[in-house]
Order: C-alpha cells, then sequence, then structure tokens
C-alpha cells in the first residue's frame, strides 16, 4: 500500500507540468515565456515529457512490472533537475522547484528500496 501511495505522490510532482501540455497560458504563468517560438515548441515538449513521466508513474503504482523502467525515467527526472539546479548556482525563481523536487526523494526513495528490495530478494 506505502509503495502506491509513493508512486501516486510520484505522479502528483509531475502532474503541474504535464498539465501544460494542454493548457498554452500554464507554460507562460509556469515559464514566463510566450509561447510563441522554437522555445514555446521546447517547452510543449517538455510538458509532454512530464506527462509521460507522469503517465509511468501512474502505471507503475498498479502495476508491478511497469517500476523497473518508471523508477529509472522518474529518477531521472528528479534527480537531473536537483543536479542541474545546484550546477546553475540554485536560481532564484526555481527555487520552488526544487523544494518540490527534493521532497519528491521522499517518495522515489520508497519506491526505489521496494524495487531494491525486490530485485534482491
Amino acid at each position: 500500500m506505502w509503495v502506491t501511495l509513493a508512486w501516486l505522490a510520484l505522479v502528483l510532482v509531475h502532474t503541474p507540468p504535464a498539465l501544460a501540455t494542454f493548457l498554452p497560458q500554464l507554460r507562460k504563468r509556469m515559464y514566463g515565456v510566450e509561447d510563441a517560438g522554437p522555445l514555446g515548441l521546447i517547452l510543449a515538449h517538455r510538458s509532454v515529457l512530464f506527462l509521460a513521466v507522469a503517465s509511468v508513474c501512474v502505471l507503475a503504482a498498479f502495476n508491478v512490472e511497469a517500476r523497473l523502467a518508471a523508477a529509472l525515467v522518474t529518477s531521472i527526472s528528479v534527480i537531473g533537475f536537483l543536479i542541474g539546479y545546484v550546477l546553475a548556482r540554485s536560481p532564484k525563481r526555481l527555487r520552488t522547484i526544487a523544494l518540490v523536487d527534493g521532497l519528491a526523494l521522499i517518495p522515489l526513495g520508497l519506491v526505489l528500496f521496494d524495487l531494491w528490495s525486490r530485485l534482491s530478494a
């Protein structure tokens, strides 16, 4: 049960940027960039990738066989952003995202522990 809840918590972390797939005004609010042009397209694509991460987390919540791939994708998303944030010298504008991803390390740790336990058994 706790593993399912941890996966669903990871869904929640990735839902706001995933919703930006369908809401250009949300992309503008989240990133402070106009939706037109190449940068708008890249941000729209980024939103679609977050939709993929959120979707694989939903799948992993209810399908044990999907958890290895989901853990890999979700770890890259969360840890990758946090590393980038630190390397960029912690930009103030991205602090909220960093805090949310920092908190996401808790459910991510839980699902990784569960996965490790299953693979080493």
